[in-house]
């Protein structure tokens, strides 16, 4: 009886441990030089949380820089194999995990990684990431399948019916006159998908749509790159960092950083940052 008593608590010890792990999350705090930036990485990325959080914590992310800032675009940094002097054909890759519920909205986390034409199956940098800055969409210009509608255009053109618009968009090509160009496509992009029978827009959610209306983002970049976290406060400080005077998108004045991370449970995160896990949705 005594044997099969211990056991129990044995196993109800276990269990406890295993849900008390289940209730707190990874909080990653960047450290710089115009202040903190806290955030978390998503469950449905294990590969690239991680990752991130191993490196984190063996410190390797430490003394790294932002070494790509683009104002109204992206922050880029996590060079943890340049610094280290790796040679860049030995730099370790992930698998992408790209899901069509991550997308690029202002403050969220992805990881870099080579173009396609040498990377077809969008593989990640092994420790490069970059916090997205971006700027607002209105939904026309967010829904819209930019290189699709350029190829079809020209098609559209050959036709009898698109000889306006060829002679409109001649014209404000020869003037440069490109914020005009564009809304002109814009506005005839149904037309044209219509009369040509194709798709010309991309698919949002009503949520995603207002979220890039409200507070920004770089959508281009959607589905192609592997989206695993957000941050959660100091998107101040990413705008700051934004704003650095540059050379070559390189900051003149390097910005460092220093990455913790820490065990907090997720309800103490949800109270304290206002972020809402997808199960509790």
């Amino acid at each position: 009886m005594r044997k099969l008593s211990t056991l129990l608590i044995f196993g109800l010890l276990l269990a406890s441990s295993w849900a008390c792990g289940k209730d707190k999350d990874y909080l990653i705090t960047i450290s710089t030089r115009h202040g903190e930036i806290k955030a978390i990485l998503f469950d449905d990325t294990p590969e690239h949380k991680k990752n991130f959080i191993a490196l984190a914590e063996s410190g390797r992310f430490d003394s790294t820089q932002f070494h790509r800032v683009i104002k109204d675009f992206m922050v880029q940094g996590g060079d943890v194999f340049g610094k280290e002097g790796l040679p860049a054909q030995q730099w370790p890759t992930l698998p992408a995990e790209i899901l069509p519920q991550h997308v690029h909205t202002k403050g969220m986390i992805a990881a870099a990684r080579q173009g396609d034409n040498i990377n077809p199956q969008k593989r990640s940098n092994g420790s490069q990431f970059y916090i997205v800055q971006g700027r607002t969409y209105e939904e026309l210009e967010l829904t819209t399948d930019f290189p699709a509608l350029q190829k079809a255009v020209f098609q559209y053109m050959q036709l009898g019916s698109g000889q306006e618009l060829k002679q409109e968009y001649s014209r404000l090509f020869e003037e440069q006159k490109f914020d005009s160009l564009t809304n002109l496509l814009l506005s005839k992009r149904d037309e044209i998908a219509s009369t040509l029978k194709i798709k010309l827009t991309k698919d949002y959610t009503p949520e995603q749509i207002k979220a890039y209306a409200v507070v920004g983002g770089t959508p281009h970049l959607d589905f192609e790159y592997t989206v695993f976290g957000q941050v959660l406060t100091g998107l101040e400080v990413v705008d700051k960092i934004a704003s650095e005077p540059t050379t070559r998108e390189v900051p003149n004045d390097p910005v460092l950083m220093k990455v913790t991370v820490e065990k907090v449970s997720r309800k103490k995160i949800e109270k304290e940052f206002g972020y809402v896990y997808p199960s509790n949705k």
